[in-house]
C-alpha cells in the first residue's frame, strides 16, 4: 500500500480550516515570539493537507512534501533563534507567505472543480478565504523586518497581531484607516490585497451558486424522472 494516497473528490478541509483557527487565535492572544515560529510549523501543515486533498500529480507531491519536510525545521530554528535577527524572521516570513501560496492555488483549484456544493467544499472556501489574509500578513511581516521595523504610519505597532488585522481589514475592505501603510511598496501589496478579496469572492462564490443551482436542478429533475415512471399507463 502507498504512503502517499491523494484523497478523492470531493477532498477534506474540516481539518484544515480547523488548524487555520487554532492558529490564527493563537496569534491573536498570545504575544510570544514562539507563537511566530509555530505559525510556521502551522502554516506547512495547512500546506502539506491542501497537498492531501489535491489532484496534483505524484512527482509535486514528492517536491512539495520534501520541501516542507526541509524547510519546517530549518526556518522553525531561523524564527525562533534571536541570533539571526530581523533577517532572519524576515526570511521565515516569506517562507510562510509562500507556503500559504502553494496551498490557497491547490484548494482553489480544486474547489473549483467540484461538481456540486458539499460542506467540504463550503469549509475549502472559507479555508481558502483566511489563508489569503494570513499569507498577507507574512508578507507585510516580512517587509517590515527587511525595512529597519517600520511599515504602519504614525508609529503604529509592527507585530503579528497588527499585521493579521490590517491584512484582514484590507481583504475585506473594511478600511477602518487605524492602520495604514507607511511606504508606497506596503500600500501597492494592500492594494493588491484588496483587488485578490474582491476577485476571489466574485469568482469562487459565484462558482458555489452556481455548482448549488446545479446540483439543485439535476436532483430535480431525477425527481421528476422518477415520479413520472412511477405513473401507471392510462
Amino acid at each position: 500500500m502507498p504512503l502517499w494516497r491523494p484523497e478523492p473528490a470531493p477532498g477534506r478541509y474540516g481539518a484544515m480550516l480547523l488548524v487555520l483557527i487554532v492558529g490564527y487565535l493563537l496569534s491573536a492572544f498570545i504575544q510570544k515570539h514562539w507563537v511566530e515560529s509555530l505559525q510556521v510549523v502551522l502554516f506547512t501543515v495547512v500546506m502539506v493537507l491542501s497537498l492531501r486533498s489535491s489532484s496534483v500529480s505524484r512527482r509535486a507531491v514528492r517536491v512539495l512534501l520534501f520541501a516542507a519536510v526541509v524547510g519546517v525545521p530549518v526556518f522553525f530554528a531561523i524564527s525562533l533563534s534571536p541570533a539571526t535577527g530581523d533577517v532572519g524572521t524576515g526570511v521565515a516570513n516569506i517562507w510562510t507567505g509562500l507556503v500559504l501560496l502553494v496551498a490557497v492555488v491547490m484548494i482553489v483549484h480544486r474547489v473549483l472543480t467540484f461538481g456540486t456544493v458539499t460542506l467540504q467544499s463550503i469549509f475549502g472556501a472559507f479555508s481558502a478565504y483566511l489563508i489569503v489574509g494570513l499569507m498577507f500578513a507574512s508578507f507585510f511581516a516580512a517587509m517590515y523586518h527587511f525595512g529597519n521595523d517600520h511599515f504602519f504610519a504614525n508609529n503604529q505597532p509592527g507585530n503579528t497581531q497588527t499585521f493579521q488585522y490590517f491584512s484582514f481589514t484590507t481583504l475585506t475592505t473594511l478600511g477602518y484607516g487605524d492602520f495604514t501603510a507607511l511606504e508606497n511598496s506596503g500600500r501597492a501589496v494592500a492594494v493588491m490585497e484588496a483587488l485578490t478579496g474582491q476577485i476571489f469572492l466574485a469568482t469562487l462564490v459565484a462558482r458555489l451558486v452556481a455548482a448549488f443551482r446545479t446540483s439543485g436542478d439535476q436532483e430535480s429533475s431525477s425527481g421528476d424522472r422518477e415520479s413520472s415512471s412511477g405513473d401507471p399507463e392510462s
